[in-house]
């Protein structure tokens, strides 16, 4: 195989209860990359629609993973890669994931596979590292593998794949805003309190164990951020009032998607996600911010090849 195309899934990272370590992948919204082969040694970004975003592979998430993993690889040649970018960057939902993943999966479809999953988390995060200047995990990691994922820890690297209960769909609504995730990160407090880490702890473990027994009313009760939201929130325009749409509208609980402005919400059966999103969308219209909706099942699979 010379060439590839890719679909590189949009992801949702935190999820409330989990900074930096926990993340899910989308299946109706993502990028697509074409990679292909070439004799000539590095990497070429020939084309972005989309986005304007820069050609030099160097300045460009998707060219500084492929020369990640590149240095690890056993191959003479280089790449060319064209992007077709629909996730804006700083929405919130792994623009940057979705550009250092594709490249790196796709590039290893091509060589045959000889990296593990895990090893390609750890070339797509210097992606994640050119973005935000931090080399974190929680949205490439469920862009590769799919579903949900827990990044038990960064040293050494280990993540672990989280089941995904069948009826579970997200909703999320994109201010047409833009945060940059290296902005959000400065508003961050570097300490906590034990009180606050105690009350986090509980439900990053109480959110796991009602995904693994598919216990939705435990989800429900563990979708939430004592740390992170009340800080990050204050720069998304009404903020508290999707958050109060969403839970009237059904959905077993919200928060910020990433480092925003996005906001999701999770709710059981698609029925209900829509419903969701059509409350969330009656806040932003008055408000008379412009916005785009999307409701999605949770890709499982990660990055897939398209034929």
């Amino acid at each position: 195989m010379e060439e590839i195309k890719v679909f590189c899934p949009a992801t949702i990272a935190n999820v409330s209860c989990g900074f930096d370590v926990l993340g899910l992948a989308l299946d109706s919204v993502g990028d697509e990359m074409v990679i292909r082969k070439t004799k000539e040694k590095g990497i070429r970004i020939t084309k972005i629609l989309g986005q304007n975003l820069p050609l030099d592979a160097e300045k460009n998430v998707a060219g500084v993973a492929g020369f990640a993993l590149l240095a690890q690889a056993d191959y003479n040649g280089g790449f060319e890669i064209e992007i077709d970018k629909i996730i804006k960057p700083g929405s919130g939902i792994g623009s940057s994931a979705a550009s250092s993943a594709g490249a790196v999966w796709g590039m290893n479809q091509l060589l045959g596979n000889p990296f593990s999953e895990l090893e390609l988390v750890a070339f797509a995060m210097q992606g994640e590292k050119l973005a935000s200047l931090v080399a974190h995990a929680d949205n490439v990691a469920p862009a590769l593998f799919g579903g949900f994922t827990l990044v038990r820890s960064y040293d050494p690297l280990d993540v672990v794949a989280v089941h995904t209960p069948k009826e579970l769909f997200a909703t999320v609504i994109h201010p047409q805003i833009e945060v940059k995730t290296a902005d959000s990160r400065k508003v961050l407090k570097t300490s906590i309190s034990l009180q606050d880490g105690i009350k986090q702890w509980g439900n990053l473990g109480g959110l796991i164990t009602g995904l693994f027994t598919e216990d939705y009313d435990l989800i429900s009760r563990s979708l939430q951020d004592h740390i992170v939201e009340p800080i990050r929130s204050i720069l998304i325009p009404g903020f508290n009032d999707v958050k109060k749409a969403a839970q009237a509208g059904g959905a077993l609980g919200s928060g910020i998607s990433g480092s925003g402005p996005s906001i999701f919400a999770l709710s059981k059966g698609e029925e209900t996600a829509l419903e969701v999103g059509k409350s969330m969308k009656e806040v932003y219209k008055k408000i008379g911010i412009d916005f785009e909706v999307h409701v999605s099942k949770i890709n499982t699979q990660g990055c897939k090849k398209i034929s």
